[in-house]
């Protein structure tokens, strides 16, 4: 049975760089409403620096470092995979457009089927 970690907020300091980091992405987004007078050039200045500000912050906690290392394990794992050759995904993608084709043909002949029967046999409606 495999155990799970769940992973907390622990300290005050984290706490409050996570509560920083919420706090700036709020400021940013009132600074793009705020400097909506000067032009969108200054608006989009003042939200991505206070953005970039707020994941900087985030970045520093505890959580931040945490999701930096899974990123960097998610790339290590990926770069373990296996891809196939361009001629076996060419053949995986024609049997999946077979398959397809197969299966609209014969859910199409399934409901003109039951149609038939249901309105023309059963019930009496004819076209």
């Amino acid at each position: 049975m495999a155990t799970t970690q769940v992973q907390t907020v622990n300290t005050t300091a984290d706490k409050a760089k996570l509560a920083a980091a919420a706090a700036m992405v709020v400021i940013s987004l009132a600074a793009y409403y705020a400097l909506s007078s000067k032009g969108s050039l200054f608006q989009w200045l003042g939200l991505l620096a206070g953005l970039a500000v707020a994941v900087v912050i985030f970045l520093t906690s505890e959580s931040g470092r945490a999701l930096v290392a899974f990123g960097q394990d998610a790339v290590k794992e990926v770069k373990k995979v296996v891809w196939p050759a361009r001629k076996e995904a060419v053949q995986m993608t024609v049997y999946v457009f077979g398959f397809v084709l197969v299966m609209a043909l014969f859910l199409w002949l399934t409901d003109k089927t039951l149609e038939y029967v249901f309105y023309d046999l059963i019930l009496g409606w004819k076209k």
